[in-house]
């Protein structure tokens, strides 16, 4: 079988059955070759005449030309060198210079053309935005890109029937020079109308309606849009959900908001399982009714069986407002066998929740009654009712696999005997995670967080509101929840709480990484007896669709041990 070679100089191939060789070669700087390797295709089979050696010949040459003014090559030079061999030939490339952008015209009409100073400075901002700038390649991908920027920019408020009405680039293949003109028509301003909703058959339509970050008469902002179509995605109630406005002109002063969507099933059961080292094998069962007292109220009831811990739960949620604000109740009954301690908690609450997409705000009022029964000591039931606050914010490139961000936590809460509490206490809380690109792969990740209960005793309060340490996210090397307060022969929470992480990932490939990390910190029932222990090691990342799971072989080194931390959860 005949072959062929990309080389600046022929190379024979062996002979085919007629032995005749085919060597076509093309002949050209690395960079031109490289772009040209990924577009022409060149014969790997004898010519059958003359005639369509020369029909190739001649096709090919008016390719390249093509290709190479799609990259800036207008003045480019393809020649063929006949061969001795009649099957041989080689192309001969010289590009030429390559063209830059010369002068760059942007004109606009319509209303924003209007004098209106925003819209004076949103032409400028869009001048200033504008990509291809004097001096730069003119790529055909590039000029073509430019100009939907630009369209982008301008219909991303106010103006969404814009037009572009005119785009030209006069190329001077002599001087290498390619002088742009591109005019747009902006329309007139568009205001939002009302919400038309289409594929609503369960629920009332004002579960929609008063979710809208807008009212009628606002400037339309595409932004505004999109804000409440994932607004109304996050809604249970909705498998999907598609939010749009019709560029039509003759609507402009009230354009109807157009609202599709697809109505999720009602009610659903899903099934579970799992392993962490932290709790072991685990398996759970969840049952979702979005449609609640047909209030569109969000009804849910959970039950895991874990080795070391086994919850039953059961909430209602009612949907966000327009302020983003929800309310929530619940109840739970929690098991758990953890470090020689046994505790059985009975839990009711309220609260009313506050979410935005970077931060989450939580003021609730929750009963616990907490059996404790710690080895070898004595037993105990504490109850409290607590009034708690928690703040998170999430500032992060990726919400999945982040590389770049920041996630901060605050809690504050506490009880008193004079309201059915058996100990004063205030519980305070932070914790702080940042993320850091390093280079092109790796990720470099730190975290601190610090606990203290203002408390004349630990005793008499929940082990909720009191602080153990060890285990995944916190001291690897060490048992879960392993450090904290002696109490027999079990290990209990205690005031203070102070632990850190420093981890350094490497991913090799876009699933697979390799980290080092380092833990610190400790938990005990003052700050003059906190010790501090160590941790450290390496482990495994793979990047999952639901998020990075890391199984990680780490040293305690307090005590020499090593531990194989691990976490993994399959939904059915």
């Amino acid at each position: 079988m005949s072959g062929i070679c990309f080389a600046d100089t022929a190379v024979q191939q062996p002979p085919d059955s007629s032995g005749s060789p085919v060597v076509v070669t093309l002949s050209a700087p690395k960079p031109i070759k490289k772009i040209l390797k990924k577009y022409i295709r060149l014969p790997t089979e004898p010519f059958a005449s003359d005639y369509d050696k020369l029909l190739f010949l001649h096709r090919v040459q008016q390719e390249i030309r093509d290709i190479l003014a799609t990259e800036g090559y207008f003045n480019a030079t393809v020649s063929i060198v006949q061969q001795a061999h009649p099957q041989s030939a080689e192309i001969k490339i010289d590009p030429g210079e390559l063209t830059r952008v010369g002068s760059v015209t942007l004109e606009f009409t319509g209303d924003i053309a209007g004098g209106d100073p925003q819209h004076r400075e949103r032409i400028e901002q869009l001048r200033a935005d504008w990509p291809l700038k004097s001096g730069q390649p003119f790529r055909a991908a590039d000029w073509e890109q430019a100009k939907s920027a630009l369209i982008d920019g301008v219909t991303q408020q106010a103006f969404a029937a814009a037009t572009i009405t005119r785009s030209q680039a006069n190329v001077d293949p002599g001087d290498a020079r390619a002088d742009i003109t591109v005019m747009v028509d902006s329309g007139p301003v568009f205001y939002l109308g009302t919400i038309q909703i289409t594929g609503l058959e369960r629920y009332d339509a004002s579960l929609i309606t008063r979710l809208a970050p807008f009212k009628p008469g606002d400037v339309y902002q595409r932004e505004l849009l999109h804000q409440y179509q994932i607004t109304l995605q996050k809604a249970q109630q909705f498998s999907t959900v598609a939010v749009s406005i019709a560029p039509d002109t003759a609507q402009h002063r009230s354009a109807p908001v157009q609202v599709m969507l697809t109505e999720a099933q009602a009610q659903r059961f899903a099934f579970g399982a799992g392993y962490s080292s932290n709790n072991g094998a685990r398996g759970e069962l969840n049952y979702r009714n979005h449609n609640f007292l047909s209030r569109a109220w969000n009804l849910t009831g959970l039950l895991r069986l874990e080795q070391k811990r086994q919850t039953f739960l059961a909430g209602i949620d009612t949907l966000p407002d327009q302020n983003n604000i929800n309310y929530s109740l619940g109840t739970s009954l929690q098991m758990t066998d953890i470090e020689g301690l046994q505790t059985i908690e009975q839990k009711v609450g309220i609260s009313r929740n506050y979410q935005t997409p970077s931060i989450q705000m939580q003021f609730g009022l929750n009963w616990q009654r907490e059996h404790k029964k710690p080895a070898g000591a004595i037993n105990q039931i504490n109850e409290a009712l607590v009034l708690d606050w928690r703040w998170r914010r999430l500032v992060v490139d990726d919400p999945v696999n982040i590389r770049r961000g920041d996630i901060t936590e605050l809690r504050i809460g506490g009880g008193s005997q004079l309201f059915l509490s058996d100990q004063d206490f205030i519980r305070t809380y932070a914790k702080h995670q940042s993320w850091w690109p390093i280079g092109a792969n790796d990720v470099f990740f730190l975290r601190a967080e610090v606990g203290y209960t203002l408390a004349s005793s630990r005793f008499g309060i929940p082990q909720e509101y009191l602080f153990r340490a060890g285990g995944i996210q916190s001291l690897r090397g060490y048992d879960f929840k392993g450090i904290g307060v002696q109490e027999g022969n079990a290990v209990v929470g205690g005031r203070v709480m102070a632990t850190g992480t420093a981890e350094y990932t490497h991913w090799l490939t876009q699933q697979w990484g390799a980290a080092a990390f380092a833990d610190i910190g400790g938990a005990a029932d003052r700050w003059q007896d906190l010790h501090t222990f160590l941790g450290y090691g390496a482990g495994i990342r793979w990047r999952s669709p639901a998020g990075p799971i890391a199984l990680d072989l780490a040293r305690g080194h307090e005590t020499g041990s090593l531990r194989v931390h691990f976490s993994m959860a399959v939904a059915f």
